[in-house]
């Protein structure tokens, strides 16, 4: 073999060794995205959750609602409405960051 030949096979093998080791780090980091998703997707909505509360409150007191009894019952009921909601998407978090933990392991 020449010294061309080994050139050309050592250039070969280094190349490879680094795109193998290239591709390795990215897996690695593709999957620690991934893991982190749900994670973090629950952190913003509970954070989401939290600023919709504040606001509706901020709200409430700023228009300094004088109504009767039959309204203020239509406003809990929707505020309660809300809130359910926002618990059934927290719960759907859950469900998906337990079921994407599941799938990793």
């Amino acid at each position: 073999m020449t010294n061309s030949d080994y050139l050309l096979k050592a250039a070969i093998k280094k190349v490879t060794e680094k795109l193998n080791e290239i591709l390795v780090d990215k897996i690695e980091e593709a999957t620690n995205i991934a893991q982190d998703t749900p994670e973090i997707l629950k952190k913003e909505f509970d954070n989401l959750k939290e600023s919709i509360i504040e606001e509706a409150s901020r709200m409430e007191k700023a228009e300094n609602i004088q109504e009767n009894e039959s309204s203020n019952t239509y406003q809990d009921s929707k505020i309660k409405k809300a809130l359910n909601e926002i618990e059934d998407i927290n719960k759907q978090i859950d469900l998906f960051y337990k079921s994407t933990n599941n799938q990793m392991k």
